[in-house]
């Protein structure tokens, strides 16, 4: 199993978003999802969800308007311990250049540091969390493209 540390940077294809700063928070069931302007909404008799992700102050922000398949709304006792109905989305995560399916709560994080936050369902699965380091996977992506690079320099001077 790979190692993430108490912070890491993760991407989301789906939405063209990638170094995405996230909390790890083995205390959180479920991973949640900083958006806005969250609505469900009904288009030829099935359900959608429709949001914006992300804020105007983030570089990664692109003001766009996703619509996704509504997946589920359960409840989820928020930080403060109180009950909130939250909506579900299931969409894809990439770390260690690697996707992983994962089911995403959606709401707004505008309040907090982080705009993602991982929380366990999601790495039990498939991570082992070390809270002594940080930023694990960039550290991996970067160091898979150093050595990528020396591949081609070597390939390059053999020719």
């Amino acid at each position: 199993m790979k190692k993430i540390g108490w912070k890491e940077k993760v991407s989301f294809p789906d939405f063209n978003l990638v170094n995405i700063p996230a909390k790890i928070d083995t205390g959180a069931r479920t991973s949640v999802l900083h958006c806005q302007s969250i609505e469900v909404i009904k288009k030829y008799r099935k359900a959608y969800v429709k949001f914006v992700l992300l804020d105007p102050e983030m570089p990664q922000f692109d003001g766009k308007e996703y619509i996704l398949p509504f997946h589920k709304e359960k409840k989820v006792r928020n930080s403060f311990g109180q009950e909130e109905n939250r909506i579900i989305i299931e969409t894809v995560v990439e770390l260690y250049n690697k996707k992983y399916p994962i089911e995403v709560s959606l709401r707004d994080r505008s309040d907090m540091e982080y705009p993602m936050l991982l929380g366990r369902s999601f790495i039990r699965r498939n991570f082992i969390v070390d809270v002594s380091r940080s930023n694990l996977s960039a550290r991996y992506k970067i160091k898979k493209i150093k050595e990528k690079k020396e591949r081609e320099n070597r390939d390059t001077l053999k020719k």
